[in-house]
């Protein structure tokens, strides 16, 4: 089935024209084209901003002119994630979707329902001729997913809405009002290589048939990393016997929980034990994670591989220095009940050639805390020799539980809906942080459709949630309070 045939018909069109046009991160040019000539032939005022944000304003219609310029905002940007087995190329072809009874789904890649359903709500409004709305704004950022480069990017005065409707959170029964920050946080060393011992065999190590999923939403569920669990395998294997690694490909995104990593190693006679050793506690880690990770594999098989390996003590480094990384939930809110205050996802594991390369995402609702965990993690990855930056700070976002528009937003919930909504704050990093910083007398609120599995190829979207989401979305815009 077509899924432009779903109802609302006018949000999946444009979700299915958004999604045929490339748009990674940092790589944003095609989709930015895609919004100015979509505004543009709406006969709207569009604009792009220095950093590459697109603006697009919308008149009132008539009767609502006195209402609250409300601004609509989402992100341009999405997660590249694929399946290994799948043969997908990001930069070149367009996303193909599938419905799978009440779910919109990819074939083996990332959706781009974060945040293409939010943006394509907006584009279905600014089109529409039949939706009863205050004066709009119409923000669509750039780099959301690996910076926040363009909400950050966005200069104070461009907007002038006094509400902002931030369109990217994934339970359509959650009404958001506030967020974590996060810091990258980067590990890079070198080291010497030398050729494998005469006669070794080599093999390779694939952990895989993770879930993965979002680093900030996800992180509380108890979902294996692949990276830790590589390491794992790696240490205690390597204190049974010599193990000389050639190479580790680990992970991908940061925000991103791996999925899959790979080491490839060589053996010298002697030294099967630690074969033993690798396949026997397999067994045990598949056990421990069997009711998060059902379908985990990690397979120990021969392997042609032809490159130079580690010194021995730079790989006992490597091994101490990734096992002390504090991964997953660090601390839950003292003051918000069931909230993760602070975590982090060692989400890129990469050695070869001679350079070593480590890849967090820190987060936290409290900014004291998430520095203290990058602290942290820096000296971990300090005492291991390695040199450490910190870079795309970006802060949380305060709840506001006296917000104007929040009221607004749960008496229109009760109404259409006749239950009451969740208001909640998430770890997450949504962009109203920042855009507040920018604006800091604008009222904000955050909500969306249900998305499971988003950052993963399992990311799917709820039909009968857009619906809802869309519904909801409209009614808010016909009951914005005066100026």
């Amino acid at each position: 089935m077509d899924i432009r045939l779903l109802e609302p018909a006018s949000v999946w069109k444009y979700f299915g024209e958004l999604n045929a046009v490339p748009r990674p991160s940092k790589k944003e040019e095609r989709v930015i084209a895609f919004m100015l000539d979509f505004g543009k032939s709406l006969g709207l005022e569009t604009f792009r901003d220095r950093v590459g944000n697109v603006i697009i304003r919308k008149p009132a219609t008539q009767g609502m002119e006195s209402r609250k310029t409300v601004v609509l905002q989402s992100h341009l940007d999405m997660v590249h994630q694929k399946n290994n087995t799948t043969d997908f190329n990001f930069e070149e072809q367009g996303i193909e979707m599938y419905v799978d009874g009440d779910w919109v789904r990819a074939r083996g890649t990332t959706l781009g329902a974060d945040n293409g359903m939010g943006v394509a709500a907006i584009m279905a409004v600014l089109a529409s001729k039949d939706i009863p709305h205050p004066s709009l704004e119409a923000l669509f950022t750039i780099d959301e997913e690996t910076g926040m480069t363009g909400a950050k990017g966005l200069e104070s005065g461009v907007l002038k809405g006094e509400i902002l409707l931030n369109l990217d959170t994934e339970e359509d029964d959650e009404i958001d009002i506030g967020c974590a920050g996060g810091i990258d946080v980067t590990a890079s060393g070198t080291y010497p290589q030398k050729d494998l011992p005469q006669g070794a065999k080599t093999y390779r190590l694939l952990v895989k048939g993770l879930q993965g999923g979002h680093s900030g939403m996800d992180i509380h569920r108890g979902l294996g990393n692949a990276n830790k669990i590589l390491n794992r395998l790696l240490y205690t294997a390597s204190l049974a016997g010599e193990l000389h690694l050639g190479e580790i490909d680990g992970g991908g995104l940061r925000n991103a929980i791996p999925r899959e990593s790979t080491a490839y190693f060589g053996l010298t006679q002697g030294n099967e034990q630690v074969l033993k050793v690798m396949n026997d506690l397999s067994v045990d880690i598949r056990k421990e994670l069997e009711p998060t990770e059902p379908n985990l594999q990690i397979l120990v098989e021969s392997y042609m591989y032809a490159g130079q390996v580690m010194e021995k003590k730079d790989f006992d480094m490597l091994l101490r220095a990734v096992y002390g990384v504090h991964n997953g939930v660090f601390a839950m809110s003292r003051a918000i009940d069931g909230l993760v205050e602070t975590s982090n996802n060692l989400a890129r594991v990469e050695v070869r050639d001679g350079v070593i390369s480590i890849n967090c995402l820190t987060r936290s609702s409290v900014d004291s805390a998430k520095m203290d965990l990058a602290h942290g993690l820096t000296s971990v990855f300090s005492l291991a020799g390695y040199e450490v930056n910190l870079s795309g700070d970006y802060p949380g976002w305060t709840p506001d539980p006296d917000s104007e528009i929040l009221k607004v937003l749960i008496e229109k919930y009760k109404v259409l809906f006749h239950e009451e909504p969740r208001v909640v704050s998430c770890h997450a990093g949504l962009e109203c942080g920042i855009l507040g910083g920018h604006y800091p007398g604008m009222d904000m609120i955050s909500f969306g459709p249900t998305i499971k599995g988003a950052h993963s190829p399992d990311e799917k979207v709820q039909i009968s949630s857009v619906q809802k989401f869309w519904k909801f979305l409209k009614k808010i815009l016909e009951e914005i309070p005066e100026a």
